[in-house]
């Protein structure tokens, strides 16, 4: 019998959880190689031009696995035309010559959705042994939530960031080895007390920025072009609330966080707008509330959910004076641009924050 090997696309360095995923349904897992231009190149290449930049960049990742041997292709969404791509994806691929097993998983309902999905594929496996995995994957997941959250907020006032740089990746390889949620413990406690240890030189008040937007383009640095290091490099404090663990968190009580989300958001929306459009509304609101001194949307081109989000995020910035800087990414969308832009902002920010003073 052929080995099971199976592949995930890439999402920041979540890789390290969905590789724990991928163990309860294949006998390898196979990493698509880093995300390169050539990477986006392959999936736009085979890719409707009307579809959306994740679409291309799963499909570019799905594609480059296949050439390492991958042969189970596995996708998860929901929430927005992400979670209809995979048919399009398995058409694509299959016209290409690719034989592969596509899994796509609609995770519209967090873990609970999950687990039932994984035991009615694979009834073989215990109901214990579904929630041991899952729950090993979502430790890690979470530990990378914690770890980066702290790099967010100090790395722009690191003295050495190389320094921090490399421990990151020495935590990102042992949080891969670790086998049971007491090592993923024992990880991220190490790591958290070697990344204090570092030197901080961080002002009393450095500018505070929020990074909001669509699930694939926040999360996947090469996607926004590594808005996370540019920012870093101005000595921005970066606050992103979107991780995979909250996500995690909020499907499962999905009710009961939108209502949250709304009552965060009014007056500025009274119905949910679909995927993470309503907490892109609603971190705005809390942003401008804990007197941060901008804020970064960023969305795929033609993203409904987050076009939505963006006439309340004006009436925001318009009520409260709150600079906010809108980016949209395509296949065909320049980095010299980006960073342009980028540049523009904080020098932007940096005269309010005088003006102020």
């Amino acid at each position: 019998m052929t080995p099971r090997r199976v592949c995930f696309p890439l999402l920041g360095s979540y890789y390290v959880a969905e590789k724990v995923v991928g163990s309860l349904v294949g006998d390898e897992v196979i990493l698509p190689p880093p995300i390169t231009k050539r990477t986006l190149e392959i999936g736009a290449k085979h890719s409707p031009e009307a579809v959306c930049v994740p679409f291309k960049y799963m499909l570019g990742n799905f594609i480059e696995a296949v050439e390492l041997g991958a042969n189970v292709l596995v996708q998860m969404g929901g929430g927005c035309r992400l979670g209809c791509y995979g048919e399009v994806h398995r058409a694509i691929l299959r016209r290409l010559g690719y034989d592969c097993e596509y899994i796509q998983v609609i995770n519209d309902h967090g873990i609970l959705s999950l687990i039932r999905f994984i035991k009615a594929r694979y009834p073989q496996l215990s109901y214990l042994h579904i929630c041991t995995v899952l729950y090993l994957a979502y430790e890690k997941a979470r530990a990378i939530d914690i770890i980066e959250d702290y790099l967010r907020k100090n790395v722009g006032f690191v003295t050495r960031t190389d320094a921090l740089e490399r421990l990151h990746q020495r935590f990102l390889a042992d949080l891969d080895r670790a086998a049971t949620t007491k090592e993923v413990h024992q990880v991220k406690q190490d790591y958290e007390a070697d990344f204090y240890r570092l030197d901080v030189q961080k002002p009393d008040k450095p500018l505070r920025v929020g990074f909001v937007g669509e699930f694939y383009v926040v999360m996947e640095p090469f996607s926004n072009f590594f808005i996370e290091k540019q920012l870093a490099r101005y000595g921005v404090e970066l606050h992103r609330p979107l991780t995979i663990a909250g996500t995690v968190q909020h499907y499962t009580f999905y009710n009961r966080h939108i209502r949250h989300l709304l009552r965060q958001a009014s007056p500025y929306l009274t119905h949910a707008i679909g995927a993470h459009g309503t907490e892109s509304v609603a971190q705005a609101v809390h942003f401008v509330q804990q007197g941060f001194d901008g804020l970064i949307h960023v969305k795929p081109f033609g993203c409904m959910p987050e076009i939505n989000a963006m006439p309340a995020l004006h009436r925001v910035s318009e009520d409260y004076h709150f600079p906010i800087l809108y980016f949209s990414f395509d296949s065909l969308t320049s980095e010299t641009g980006i960073k342009t832009r980028l540049e523009a902002f904080y020098d932007m920010l940096m005269m309010r924050k005088v003006h102020h003073a």
